[in-house]
């Protein structure tokens, strides 16, 4: 049995969350928490497989209490969100800094079309994240540290002379990745970067604002019909597929969900190699599924380069897993790594649009 402690304020979502999860019959729910030092005492008491936590709450709010977990007592933790407020938003991925793997939304009443979907992909990831070795986090330990981590020099420039873009994908455990890649970046840096994350509506603005916090480059939630500019990133919003069209210009659109997502990778990296072909740099970090793997192996029958995040870094290597099966990588690497290979990718350009390219 999968034991979990679900540290919730809230009684109403406290009691929903319990009914939740005892639906599943190998998951055992060995305690209820309303507040940070609640959870401390908890966890030490009943060492849970898996942690879910609220951010908002009285005492010792989330963040705080992750941070704790991570320094007594590592756990995998989930964060589950009601709600997607831009404060809570930014707390959210801070925690993710502080050792949490993931971030769930709150599954919506039982009269919603929604429900089982996501509440299915609730029990997916609590069963998923019970699987990941997890490590002490130092008190003294800086959060910015991985992301501050210099990347060792990559050779590759016959490889990546003639790129023009780069595409990136990731899903569960990927917030921390791109933001450790992108903090590596220098302030030149003059590729523009397309990245579709999977989460959590309504938390992609939140999230853009935490990566600009340590990233050189200005992020932004992609906007339909704007050109992409060099040296910028472009993260995809909620509900709707991002591609681009000749003219370096970004296209937001409703077109249907590709491997059950909008936004998908798959739909992001089919576009990139109908205009940028061998142009292009593609890569897919950890997550869930197989969005993407195939649309990689075509992007490197084009000539492009590609590249999947190595299983050992991965919180869960299925998205690059599926890839690596695939042939679809060239190269398989750990973060610092790809953020090596991207620094020599960008070598050649300048920042401008890419309709001047």
């Amino acid at each position: 049995m999968l034991k979990v402690l679900i540290i919730e304020d809230s009684p109403p979502k406290r009691e929903f969350l319990i009914h939740l999860l005892a639906s599943a019959p190998d998951i055992l729910i060995i305690g209820a928490a309303r507040n940070g030092d609640e959870a401390l005492e908890a966890v030490q008491r009943y060492r849970p497989d898996v942690i879910m936590i609220d951010i908002n709450m009285p005492k010792m709010g989330g963040l705080e209490t992750a941070r704790r977990i991570m320094e007594t007592h590592p756990t995998p933790i989930v964060v589950v969100s009601g709600s997607a407020g831009l404060q809570e938003a930014l707390t959210t991925f801070r925690a993710m800094e502080a050792g949490a793997l993931a971030l769930v939304g709150l599954p919506s009443g039982l009269a919603d079309p929604n429900h089982d979907i996501m509440a299915g992909e609730l029990l997916q990831t609590v069963k998923l994240m019970a699987e990941v070795k997890v490590v002490r986090r130092w008190p003294q330990a800086k959060y910015h540290t991985t992301a501050a981590r210099q990347p060792g020099n990559i050779s590759l420039t016959q490889e990546t002379s003639r790129s023009k873009v780069i595409a990136i994908g990731a899903s569960t455990g990927g917030p921390p990745v791109l933001q450790s890649i992108l903090a590596a970046l220098p302030k030149n840096f003059s590729l523009p970067l397309l990245i579709v994350q999977h989460m959590a509506p309504g938390f992609v603005q939140g999230f853009v604002d935490w990566l600009s916090q340590s990233c050189s480059m200005p992020v932004h939630v992609a906007r339909h019909g704007e050109y992409i500019i060099s040296g910028h990133v472009y993260v995809a919003p909620d509900e709707f597929q991002m591609k681009v069209e000749y003219g370096g210009k970004i296209l937001l659109t409703r077109d249907e969900l590709k491997n059950g997502l909008r936004p998908s990778v798959a739909y992001l990296f089919r576009s990139i190699m109908e205009v940028y072909g061998s142009g292009s740099v593609a890569c897919l970090l950890t997550g869930m599924g197989r969005d993407g793997a195939e649309e990689l192996r075509l992007l490197k029958e084009t000539g492009a380069i590609t590249l999947a995040q190595d299983k050992e870094s991965s919180v869960v290597h299925g998205m690059p897993g599926e890839a690596i099966k695939l042939d679809a990588a060239r190269f398989v690497l750990p973060p610092e790594k790809i953020a090596a290979f991207l620094i020599e990718a960008a070598k050649k350009y300048e920042k401008v649009p890419l309709k001047n390219l």
